[in-house]
């Protein structure tokens, strides 16, 4: 944590206690993720941030105390206890954030012998923790001696409770029971049993469990029930045919146990007869609907995926298999349009449409999920090629379907193909590979693809990245650095422009861009972007900065509502003059001039922050947007030297000076580069060749 440099008495700046409270603040909250790693906590985050932000305030003033308040500080460590914060590695973290935090905490550098204080302060919560920890082991082990207790009084009333238990159970029990011997004669049987075999109990006291199966199977039972006293079954579970009195097989499900007696020897053995006639018949309905899509009747994903493997062990060795995997175009624009119902039509005919563009092929077509849906082809001599059977589901797609009678609706779909992939690989491999594929596709806005496996390769790499972005900026490997602008005529700077950058320990530094697309990727898009605004702030505040800060905005945060909200929160916190700060609006996001992103740029310039137009290229948004200064688009500068741009840039150049903008440009590594900008008209340049931003600040 960083204090800000005093100044003075400027109305605007928030007072040092208040700064204080929000760095301790934050130390609450990192506190509390830390601790939320290491053990299983029965609090919201919410309620575990407002407790430690007690406890940081406590332990603040514990160190500031003259003497230290050891005392305090001991109840910290008690009240941790309290919490749960009570895992392996919670005092181990603890003490490791407190004592940085502590030692670098601005407010209490005027104190003597800090470091001795802060050593004693922990000492003493470290001392609290342990001793409240022992009194709660104490008080479990109290509680666990009274409940053996008990339980031990419990045990001797639930005995004479489970005999009479067992008698209703055995009399009033909807399925057959029989109690036998070890050998299978019948001792007991209720009259659930009795009615399934059309008996009476007294005439099934007389026979043995296998005069009542069907004589083909009599040896098989004999061996089961053998298996199970001899103890190599735990439990026995088989189907048999029964033999009613009038000789009339059914079938019927043995559930069969020991029963053991105090040693664990067998003495007798209880056995449950289901009739398994209805019941065959549910189960086999309730799996067809477990593995099915109730909509359109094809294999879900799970059933899907259990015959990958199969599918893919079978197929032609030579040949192979191809997955298609789609993804309807528009399906919610369907669906928000004519309603949830027609667009069940609309699936149920995609359905039926597949499996008649395949209907000739060995294929498996199933609904993943929503509008996804995949096709396995086992490849054989007359299988068209991949292209021809794209061809034939786009065609077949787009044939209208009149879902109500009278409206036609044709649908598109985006595919991703993998053909052929290797027999060994995995089904849960094979369904990533053309889930990637498809997400390519969708991306590049392509009808279909093939899988790509070094494109595969790039995928997952970046999508690994994408996963590890939030931890990284938890850890602080993610900074701002900053990139000086400088004034194209005589080289002065004129600005400072805030950029992420990624120190991450096994790929180097990554970029500003990638940061910022990894983001995007991820939902971390509007959060990361609002820290950066802020931090970025913070550090030319601090650093007494006087030109202006040019922070690129996130597409997500030029369209949030709260962002002129966060600005005016900015410049109030850390006391920069309106003019002082340019937030860069991505030209895209100002597509629709009645958008949010508009109006947060309108309203910004109400208030004089001078809003920057980046990605520019179309001079026409300066007809609609108060903008005071614009960047020439990335891919316009890499292209400056072909004839037909480099003969539209002046004009480029001169209709923004009419508007009374500025022209920046990045990306500037030469002299050479430098000068042909300048030569056109451009006003700030940045790039590689401009390397020390000003007032220390990283660069």
């Amino acid at each position: 944590m960083t204090a800000p440099r005093p100044r003075g008495d400027d109305p605007r700046k928030k007072p040092s206690a208040e700064r204080a409270a929000r760095r301790l603040g934050t130390l609450a909250r990192k506190w509390g993720y830390l601790i939320s790693t290491t053990a299983y906590l029965p609090h919201t985050p919410e309620e575990i941030e407002r407790e430690l932000a007690v406890l940081v305030g406590r332990l603040f003033e514990a160190v500031a105390s003259e003497p230290p308040d050891l005392d305090a500080a001991a109840a910290a460590g008690g009240r941790l206890v309290e919490l749960r914060c009570v895992g392996a590695d919670s005092l181990r973290r603890t003490l490791e954030v407190l004592g940085k935090a502590l030692l670098r905490e601005p407010e209490l550098r005027h104190v003597d012998g800090l470091a001795e204080r802060v050593v004693l302060v922990l000492g003493a919560l470290s001392s609290g923790y342990g001793e409240m920890q022992r009194e709660d082991i104490q008080k479990r082990q109290e509680g666990l001696s009274r409940a053996l207790l008990k339980v031990e009084q419990e045990t001797r009333q639930k005995q004479v409770i489970t005999r009479a238990q067992f008698e209703e159970v055995f009399a009033g029990s909807a399925s057959g029971v029989a109690l036998t011997e070890l050998d299978g004669r019948v001792l007991r049987a209720n009259a659930a049993l009795a009615k399934t075999l059309n008996r009476t109990p007294a005439e099934i006291a007389t026979m043995t469990l296998f005069d009542l199966v069907h004589p083909d199977e009599v040896e098989q039972l004999r061996e089961s029930y053998a298996e199970l006293v001899a103890g190599r079954l735990h439990r026995l579970r088989v189907g048999r045919r029964l033999v009613g009195r009038d000789g009339e097989p059914m079938w019927a499900t043995f559930a069969a146990s020991v029963v053991r007696d105090a040693l664990g020897a067998p003495r007798q053995l209880i056995t449950i007869v289901d009739d398994d006639t209805e019941v065959s018949l549910l189960q086999r309905r309730l799996s067809h609907q477990a593995l099915h899509d109730v909509l359109t009747g094809l294999p879900n994903r799970q059933f899907f995926s259990t015959r990958l493997e199969t599918l893919l062990r079978d197929a032609d060795a030579s040949r192979g298999v191809t997955l298609f995997h789609l993804d309807l175009d528009g399906f919610s624009q369907i669906t928000g349009g004519l309603g949830q119902e027609l667009g069940d039509r609309v699936l149920r005919g995609v359905a039926a449409k597949l499996k008649t563009v395949f209907d000739g092929e060995k294929a498996l077509v199933a609904r993943l999920g929503g509008d996804e849906f995949g096709v396995l082809v086992q490849n054989s001599a007359e299988t068209p090629g991949v292209v021809t059977l794209v061809r034939k589901i786009t065609h077949e797609l787009a044939e209208p379907e009149y879902v109500d009678g009278h409206r036609g609706v044709a649908v598109s779909a985006s595919i991703g193909v993998v053909h052929r992939p290797p027999r060994d690989v995995t089904p849960a491999e094979l369904l990533r590979a053309s889930d990637l594929t498809l997400r390519r596709v969708q991306r590049t806005g392509n009808q279909w693809g093939l899988f790509d496996r070094e494109l595969d390769r790039r995928d997952r790499h970046d999508f690994g990245l994408a996963a590890a972005l939030a931890g990284a900026w938890e850890n602080g490997e993610i900074e701002v650095g900053y990139r000086p602008l400088v004034d194209a005529r005589d080289g002065a700077v004129r600005g400072v422009e805030a950029r992420l950058r990624w120190n991450h320990p096994a790929e180097g530094v990554l970029s500003h861009e990638t940061c910022v697309r990894l983001a995007g990727e991820t939902g971390l898009a509007l959060p990361l972007s609002t820290w950066l605004l802020r931090t970025a702030a913070e550090h030319v505040a601090t650093a007494g900065v006087t030109v202006p800060l040019t922070v690129e905005l996130a597409a997500h945060q030029a369209a949030d509502p709260e962002l002129v909200g966060e600005i005016r929160g900015v410049l109030e916190s850390t006391g920069l003059e309106p003019d002082r700060l340019r937030p860069g609006f991505p030209m895209a996001s100002l597509s629709a001039a009645t958008g949010d992103a508009a109006d947060n740029l309108k309203v910004l310039a109400e208030i004089g922050v001078n809003a920057e137009i980046h990605e520019f290229g179309d001079v026409t948004c300066l007809t609609e947007f108060p903008a005071r200064a614009v960047r020439v688009a990335a891919h316009i500068v890499q292209r400056r030297e072909h004839p037909l741009v480099e003969r539209s840039l002046t004009a480029l150049i001169d209709a923004a000076h009419l508007a009374g903008a500025e022209v920046a440009v990045t990306g500037i590594a030469t002299e050479e580069q430098a000068g042909w900008w300048r030569d056109r008209g451009a006003d700030r340049l940045s790039g590689a060749l401009f390397a020390d931003p000003p007032g220390g600040l990283p660069s």
